[in-house]
């Protein structure tokens, strides 16, 4: 039935596109294909209106894509009512942690939330942590495979903590040379970048200076520079231009990751923070985005206590916390964030996992507060924050962010889509539903249902505009030559089923993922193969 409505979509976006009267690209290959794809509705990822036409794999590479009648295989998919499209590239993607070994991309290498959104290629090191050693992390992912691509970047606060440690403090001298030093190593050993988490410590604590020189090794080989910026409410827009000063004195391209506007008294304001980016381009910078489809962020919840408490790391804070007049300050700074950034309301502020207290899992500060019989209250739901804090390591969910604002960032045509996302634990807290849903929901909600994005401007946002950005020429595309990354999808039943209070479920909808010309889901299961690629950075 689903393949029934949509169909008459998928001719109507056929009569747009190119014909499909033989193999493009090259000729028909003479020897049999590993996978012949049939009939299906092929978007390319290069922004182009889609096409019916069959796809031959030959090995890891597509080898022709066109009318391919009478081609031996030894596999035939039908795929008729279905999308084809280059597998998904998550340009934000928590799979990697700043130790490899206890990465969710190895302990869960199946990966199988990605693959059931059609995700093949993620890039780790995010928000400023990653491992220091990228060469060495690389080669245990080249010997620990997993079913999905992985790509890596430099964390900026994991270097720094190394060399400079969590105090509140200007770099000297000789550890920017040594900060610029491990970056220039990273670089060399395949790194796409280098990623700052300015609103987490140690990156708040650097200068714009600091940045600007320890991303010259990343600008000098034409990588990125991605950033969680300082502030993404009040300060927004001197924080996305922070980041563009840093790339036109550096050279790292700027890229301003899970762009977003935090905070209601601030909605509306993507409009001036995405002009920041085109006037950025008009003077020749690279600049760029990505932004993930919820209007809910996740993080730590130190998010909400103030920089200058989080001088020296988490147990320094903790420690603060202890003493009477130090927490009073700091609780008067915390109400100050909840009143601005949180508009006043507790019940927007969700612990997602609370690892002393996993009954805390899933409740906002207000359920809290309500269960203890108390008003819920900003001053009361700082108090909360702070028993949380004091508690030890929690995490949590915040809603904060306009529909409004999302879909404006989601359609500008120089972002890209992320999940900002991980490989979690099934059934494990109450993480944000984004590690289940994010591409899916793109293609279910902003593409399906809102007309947010058509389908093949979707599909470039999670393929080629990626692949480009991070200089992946051969990935992020359906053509002959490329590496045979594919998802194959019903656009009427793929759809995000983790919701908020219930994330541990998986999307719907993908039918095939091919990474590296072998299957890892087939006919909607996954087939526990690993074919999947330590990907390093090779210059653009």
């Amino acid at each position: 039935m689903a393949h029934t409505i949509i169909l008459p979509l998928l001719v109507m976006l056929a009569a747009c596109g190119e014909p499909a009267d033989g193999a493009a690209g090259m000729a028909v290959p003479d020897t049999t294909a590993s996978i012949l794809i049939t009939g299906a509705f092929v978007v390319d990822g290069t922004g182009a209106p889609g096409r019916v036409a069959d796809v031959a794999v030959v090995g890891d590479r597509i080898a022709a894509v066109g009318d391919l009648d009478g081609l031996d295989a030894a596999v035939t998919i039908d795929g008729s009512g279905l999308v084809l499209a280059p597998g998904f590239i998550d340009i934000h993607s928590h799979a990697t942690s700043s130790s490899i070994e206890n990465s969710g991309v190895v302990e869960r290498p199946l990966a199988e939330n990605y693959l059931r959104q059609g995700v093949t290629t993620v890039i780790g090191g995010q928000d400023g942590s990653s491992p220091l050693d990228i060469g060495a992390a690389l080669a245990y992912l080249d010997q620990s495979p997993a079913a999905i691509n992985v790509g890596l970047m430099i964390g900026h606060g994991s270097v720094r903590a190394f060399v400079v440690g969590a105090d509140d403090r200007e770099a000297t001298a000789d550890e920017i040379d040594r900060m610029t030093e491990i970056v220039r190593r990273a670089m060399r050993d395949g790194a796409f970048g280098i990623t700052s988490g300015l609103e987490y410590t140690p990156g708040q604590f650097a200068s714009t200076e600091e940045l600007i020189a320890v991303s010259r090794p990343a600008g000098e080989v034409g990588a990125l520079h991605s950033s969680h910026i300082r502030d993404e409410g009040g300060k927004l827009l001197e924080s996305v231009a922070e980041i563009i000063r840093v790339g036109e004195e550096s050279g790292a391209r700027p890229h301003i990751t899970h762009h977003k506007v935090v905070g209601k008294g601030r909605w509306g304001l993507s409009a001036e923070s995405l002009a920041l980016i085109e006037q950025a381009r008009g003077r020749g910078v690279d600049a760029g985005s990505d932004v993930y489809p919820y209007t809910a962020s996740s993080t730590g919840l130190t998010i909400l206590f103030p920089a200058w408490a989080k001088d020296g790391g988490f147990e320094r804070l903790q420690q603060r916390l202890l003493n009477a007049e130090t927490r009073s300050t700091i609780r008067r700074d915390v109400i100050d964030h909840i009143n601005a950034e949180r508009g006043a309301d507790p019940s927007t502020i969700v612990a997602a996992r609370c690892n002393f207290d996993r009954s805390f899992d899933g409740k906002s500060l207000a359920d809290i507060l309500r269960e203890r019989g108390l008003e819920a209250t900003v001053p009361n739901s700082a108090d909360v924050a702070i028993e949380l804090v004091l508690g030890g390591s929690c995490s949590g969910v915040f809603h904060s962010m306009s529909e409004q604002d999302v879909a404006a960032i989601m359609s500008h045509p120089t972002t890209m889509i992320s999940s900002d996302g991980g490989i979690p634990e099934p059934g494990s807290g109450v993480p944000h539903p984004r590690n289940y849903g994010a591409f899916a929901r793109v293609l279910a909600k902003y593409v399906r249902t809102d007309s947010v994005l058509t389908l093949h401007q979707a599909v470039h946002k999670m393929t080629r505009l990626s692949a480009e950005r991070l200089g992946l020429s051969d990935r992020g595309v359906v053509r002959p030559g490329a590496v045979a990354d594919l998802v194959l999808f019903d656009p009427a039943a793929i759809e995000d089923t983790a919701r908020f209070g219930d994330p541990h479920h998986m999307a719907e909808g993908v039918h095939t993922v091919v990474v590296s010309g072998v299957r890892v889901l087939a006919d909607g299961r996954v087939t526990g193969l690993r074919p999947g690629k330590a990907l390093r950075f090779a210059g653009r």
